[in-house]
């Protein structure tokens, strides 16, 4: 890339990538935060279409990535494709600002959405990558940094999009409640394209080769054109729910043929390494699935059977709207995050830092004791209610595992998959990550409502019933996991043998490691 003269200072170049990062997801936290209710409240679907449509968004959302990475790579440029990213992601959440309750128009938005997330996803995470390379001491630094601008953007929208929906809709009408609260993401978007415009030029020098080139118009218009396709692509599987359900079963063949493929065909001292990749990642895709109860089943589980009321030691604290308790994840991450670097930075001191395959078996241990505690706090509800301290209790556990199982995930590809392999893999990672957000809302269809049953004590039972089965996968994908181990310290010590490798970073996330 080019020099700058003067030269921009990392931290400059950084905060740029950041501040977009954060206004971003800032938008797309604020509209999953609402959008299953949004459909099941405002458009009339049952539970059920509702998960699946947005189980089969959340799938595309993990899936383009993979594509949006090369098109930054090879064709237009990380900074372009970033930037167009955003300015995609712009247009979708305007669309949601748009008073209709027409369900195609609905396909549509979600289309834009799924392609701007594609676009910007992966680059700019490469974007920091490339600020900081060659300099791995401060790369886990800037990218704890960026992870915590995640979830401060996420946190914040969680809680702000359902307030000004319940206030606007109070005082203007329920329509215009919801959709400027979809509108508000899109002014947040447009604030970090306001700053990204002002600070760009700390980013000339950052990129990819493609980047340092004039602007290929016949390469950037079939780009365009090939994103106007998957809009439309995507609208239609969104609304053909057997096509989403081929998709995803085709997707993961294909997914399981690659690994195949790439462990017959790879050098006798990669297979190891290979081998024990595969493991890891059917284990993902398992919390995956757990992890996709957050904005479905356990967010309608908020909806009909918690108190909203925060009380402590008979004193009244404050009240929160049901999509808000969603927050906690991103709150609980925040705050976990620091420990549990704490945590691996003194074991691997002393020589005890566990294995990546342990952290999974603990990890499922975590999230199976989360899901129980929703159980176990069903039998103290006061007329179907729940407290809400059972909400946080929960969802603690269950970021714990976030953090010990998908945090690791792109580090475990990182580690055991070959250099030649790795982008490829990653990619693969993120559409096997995508193919178990879609089976996570089959499972939370087990919670299915029917649209005549208002009575919280009627639907209490079946919320908790299929929480409690949650628990028990749990606990049997924790026993796998521990069974594993051996056979994963054997392949893992087979692939030390034979490749050098790097200490693994001690906290990962899917939100900033993505395909290259």
């Amino acid at each position: 890339m080019a020099t700058q003269n003067p030269p921009v200072s990392q931290t400059r170049s950084f905060s740029t990538v950041f501040l977009i990062e954060m206004w971003e997801r800032f938008g797309f936290y604020g509209m999953q935060v609402l959008m299953v209710t949004y459909m099941v409240k405002r458009l009339g679907f049952v539970d059920s279409k509702a998960n699946l449509i947005w189980g089969a968004a959340a799938a595309l959302i993990y899936a383009t990535p993979a594509i949006g990475g090369w098109v930054g790579d090879k064709l237009i440029g990380t900074r372009r494709t970033m930037l167009l990213g955003a300015v995609v992601l712009t247009l979708g959440y305007a669309m949601l600002w748009i008073p209709t309750n027409n369900a195609y128009f609905l396909y549509i938005a979600l289309g834009v959405i799924i392609v701007g997330n594609g676009f910007f996803k992966p680059n700019a995470g490469n974007l920091v990558r490339k600020i900081y390379e060659g300099d791995d001491t401060k790369i886990d630094s800037a990218f704890t940094i960026y992870y915590m601008a995640v979830n401060v953007g996420s946190t914040i929208s969680m809680l702000l999009t359902p307030w000004i929906r319940d206030y606007v809709g109070a005082k203007y009408g329920d329509a215009w409640g919801w959709h400027t609260a979809f509108g508000v993401c899109a002014i947040g978007l447009i604030l970090g394209l306001v700053n990204y415009t002002l600070m760009h030029r700390t980013l000339a020098h950052i990129g990819s080769p493609a980047d340092d080139k004039p602007v290929d118009a016949r390469r950037l218009g079939l780009v365009l054109l090939a994103a106007i396709g998957m809009v439309f692509v995507s609208a239609f599987i969104l609304q053909n729910q057997t096509v989403a359900q081929w998709c995803v079963y085709a997707a993961g063949v294909v997914i399981l043929g690659i690994f195949v493929h790439l462990i017959r065909s790879s050098e006798q001292h990669e297979r190891a390494g290979l081998v024990a990749a595969l493991v890891l990642t059917v284990q993902t895709i398992f919390f995956f699935i757990f992890y996709q109860q957050m904005s479905t089943s356990l967010n309608l589980f908020a909806q009909r059977n918690v108190a909203l009321s925060f009380d402590l030691f008979g004193l009244h604290l404050f009240n929160w709207i049901p999509e808000q308790f969603q927050s906690l994840n991103a709150i609980w991450i925040v705050l976990l995050s620091p420990v549990l670097v704490l945590a691996y930075n003194t074991m691997g001191k002393v020589g005890r830092n566990p294995s990546v395959a342990a952290k999974f078996a603990w990890g499922f241990a975590a999230v199976a004791i989360g899901f129980f505690i929703y159980g176990v706090g069903a039998r103290f509800a006061v007329n179907g209610q729940v407290s809400s301290w059972i909400m946080v209790w929960g969802y603690g556990l269950y970021s714990l595992g976030e953090l010990l199982v998908s945090g690791l995930g792109l580090a475990m590809i990182a580690r055991y998959v070959p250099a030649r392999m790795g982008g490829f893999m990653m990619g693969a990672y993120y559409v096997a990550s995508g193919i178990s957000q879609y089976l996570g809302s089959v499972v939370a269809n087990f919670a299915s409502i029917p649209t005549d049953i208002k009575d919280p004590l009627v639907s209490l039972p079946i919320y908790t019933a299929l929480f409690n089965k949650l628990g028990f996968a749990g606990i049997a994908c924790t026993v796998i996991a521990l069974a594993m181990l051996p056979l994963m310290k054997k392949l893992s010590s087979s692939h030390s043998d034979s490749v050098a490798n790097n200490p693994l970073p001690p906290v990962r996330s899917e939100e900033f490691n993505t395909p290259s």
